[in-house]
């Protein structure tokens, strides 16, 4: 049993790139299969303690444990190498149907095809939502916490950031009164046996030395990763100024990748809100119609935020081309909400198991995780009422500020792909591929586009 060479990983991390559809559970079944089961290149122990930490990160965890193994097995190189591949295949995909979506979107048989995704994308949401809310409302707490959550964001337009930082603080400082209540449970991977790889065998015989942790190594790391994530949005502004819509997509997406804890779906909540009622990027409906696209790409879901970058640049090229703005927009928001995975991976994994065994930060991660399934209702009731509703209106009651639809507006059409949807993935447990593709054929054949 011997390490892989490079250019065996390679290979593999091409083929789980090319093959990662179906979310992080998808993603996560994929590698466990390939790396643990198959060529056991890493324990099974092992795997799981990687995923753990991963999960304490903002940003994708797939994505994280990628590179996280990849630099397990071959230093910086590898966790590049891995994470590149795990992201490049779905945002050449992502480009080109943003290309393709500005280009032919008002032809009838393509705005049938969107009009039925949007009402499948409303289902996937409900179905996530509920998925995670069975993970993480073990008790009355658990709840509390989501419930505050949703009406903070629902009710009074809190801030994504704010309603992580809330929650990360409840949950530690709950750990010090009522552990019992916030310590996160549940494990991800394959039952059985515990598989035993090559990495775990040469980490015991102390071959892989660039593990060990070190402040050096760590001064190193900060010292090329922040500047090469945050020097473009600093020149950006220099060059361009603050209200330029280059800033503000550099701005926006490095603060959502500092923030984006609990998965695509917690963190599409603000941003869809964001960059549609505040900076007017795009429509409610242009939103769902991206997050379709992403559903349907190999890759981390969060690719969906390179389709908002795309249609803001696109929409204010200045003196360039809309199509080349739009795709410099949709390389720059990829950039800045990725470049941070690869520092919390070269930062923090030699530190792992100091994070992992500590008991406050584990709190913490299971309050936000409740905190998160506020904010997907949010998100459900926010792309519900866009999608079932042809107008909504804003209502202004003792400081809060709910949009609420105007009934006589509901669309029939919508309401029945969407339950018809729901009743395919809650009840039947089809696939979201097969989901997808058959309201987009029922979404033209309703619009009336074949």
């Amino acid at each position: 049993m011997r390490l892989p060479t490079l250019a065996e990983a390679t290979r593999v991390w091409a083929r789980i790139g090319f093959l990662s559809f179906g979310g992080p559970a998808g993603q996560i079944a994929l590698m466990h299969k390939e790396l643990v089961e198959e060529r056991r290149w890493i324990g099974e122990e092992r795997f799981l303690h990687a995923l753990n930490y991963c999960m304490l990160l903002p940003g994708p965890e797939a994505q994280q444990l990628t590179v996280y193994i990849g630099w397990l097995m071959h230093r910086t190189i590898g966790g590049l190498i891995a994470g590149l591949l795990f992201i490049l295949p779905g945002a050449l995909v992502m480009l080109g149907l943003s290309i393709l979506y500005v280009s032919w979107r008002h032809v009838p048989l393509v705005d049938g095809i969107f009009f039925g995704v949007k009402a499948a994308v409303l289902a996937i949401v409900i179905e996530a939502g509920l998925r995670i809310s069975r993970r993480a409302l073990k008790n009355r707490a658990m709840v509390g916490v989501a419930v505050a959550a949703f009406i903070a964001i629902f009710l009074f337009k809190a801030p994504f950031p704010a309603i992580i930082l809330a929650a990360g603080l409840v949950g530690w400082l709950g750990s010090r009164i009522r552990p019992d209540w916030f310590g996160r449970g549940g494990r991800h991977g394959a039952a059985g046996p515990s598989v035993v790889g090559v990495v775990d065998r040469l980490l015991s015989e102390g071959a892989l030395a660039h593990v060990k942790p070190s402040i050096g190594k760590a001064a190193r790391v900060l010292a090329l990763w922040l500047p090469l994530w945050l020097a473009p949005v600093a020149l950006l502004w220099l060059i361009a100024g603050p209200g330029s819509v280059w800033t503000q997509i550099g701005h926006f997406f490095s603060v959502m990748a500092m923030v984006t804890f609990g998965g695509a779906y917690a963190v599409l909540a603000y941003v869809a809100q964001a960059v549609v009622d505040g900076f007017g990027w795009l429509t409610a409906g242009e939103m769902l119609d991206g997050l379709g696209l992403a559903e349907t790409t190999p890759g981390p879901l969060i690719l969906v935020l390179e389709f908002v970058g795309f249609l803001a640049a696109f929409r204010a090229p200045g003196s360039l081309s809309p199509l080349v703005a739009g795709g410099l927009g949709a390389l720059l928001t990829v950039w800045v909400t990725f470049a941070p995975c690869f520092l919390w991976i070269f930062l923090g994994a030699p530190y792992v198991e100091a994070l992992r065994e500590n008991k406050g930060l584990s709190a913490a991660l299971g309050a936000i995780t409740a905190a998160v399934v506020g904010v997907i209702a949010n998100l459900a009731l926010w792309f519900g009422l866009h999608v079932l509703f042809r107008e909504v209106s804003g209502l202004s009651f003792l400081g809060m500020n709910p949009e609420v639809p105007v009934l006589t507006s509901l669309d029939w059409r919508a309401a029945v792909l969407a339950a018809g949807a729901a009743i395919a993935l809650l009840r039947f447990k089809l696939g979201m591929v097969p989901v997808l593709a058959a309201c987009a054929v029922a979404g033209t054949l309703l619009k009336g586009g074949l």
